[in-house]
């Protein structure tokens, strides 16, 4: 570890607190050394990016005191709300002492390219570094149908390097990793990576109408086009576990500027 300081580590994902991807990344957060405390949303909120949607009654959101397995001595909370949600709550007073960095997933699935703005895997940690703290969305590149023992051992192989990069890097630093479902020995090195213009897959979404009224059908298809070398998308299809600095919502000056010019030179 790049720090002997026992931290704190605020683990949370989108999958929900049954997903054994959670209990994994409690588990090797621990093992480095973090005071870990779990809290997740209630059921499976992929797909919110950075909601704060939560289920309220009046100004109350419930809390469920969980065990997870293999982890007794570890808090875990059940939220009725989105990772989002969760992370903010812990810096408004929630949890105290506050967290020092944030690990959201292990992810079902890889979060690659700009589609990674719908990830709530990667809304936690982008919420988290509003805050000021340091986060890791970790996702593992499982298929859609989904193997019977994903290998979550190789995420827990880069992690340590991972967070090492993570605890040198400057308050607020957001980070994505992506890894192969692949054995350990099969993977390659560690490789940064750009964000690919989309992930690796894209959904189609289809207007019917019928008996039953008017629908959206949605379907998720590869994208057939080759993927753009030095990507997340093509690195990890050649078997390398991606990491990508993300950066959350910032402002760009100039656009009353850039407007009239464009009109005076047009």
């Amino acid at each position: 570890m790049a720090s002997s300081r026992r931290l704190r580590a605020l683990i949370t994902n989108d999958d929900g607190i049954d997903s054994p991807g959670l209990w994994a990344l409690a588990a090797g957060a621990r093992d480095a050394g973090f005071d870990v405390v779990v809290a997740a949303p209630h059921v499976d909120a992929s797909g919110v990016g950075g909601s704060v949607l939560s289920i309220r009654d009046g100004n109350r959101t419930r809390l469920h005191r969980r065990e997870l397995a293999d982890l007794p001595d570890v808090p875990a909370y059940a939220v009725e709300g989105h990772p989002a949600f969760i992370v903010h709550s812990a810096g408004r007073g929630w949890l105290d002492p506050k967290p020092d960095v944030v690990l959201s997933g292990i992810n079902l699935g890889a979060n690659l390219g700009h589609a990674v703005l719908h990830s709530g895997t990667v809304g936690a940690v982008l919420a988290g570094s509003l805050h000021g703290w340091r986060g890791l969305a970790v996702s593992l590149d499982i298929p859609e149908q989904r193997p019977e023992r994903p290998h979550w051992e190789t995420v827990l192989h880069v992690l340590p390097e991972v967070l090492d990069v993570l605890l040198a890097a400057p308050d607020g630093t957001a980070l994505s990793l992506n890894v192969p479902d692949l054995p350990i020995p099969e993977i390659g090195e560690l490789r940064e990576a750009r964000l690919a213009t989309f992930g690796a897959v894209q959904v189609r979404v289809d207007h019917s109408s019928g008996e039953h009224g008017e629908a959206l059908h949605s379907q998720v298809a590869e994208l057939s086009a080759p993927l753009e070398p030095g990507t997340d998308a093509a690195l990890l299809a050649a078997g390398h576990p991606t990491l990508t600095e993300l950066q959350s919502v910032s402002e760009r000056p100039g656009v009353l500027r850039r407007v009239t010019t464009s009109r005076r030179a047009g």
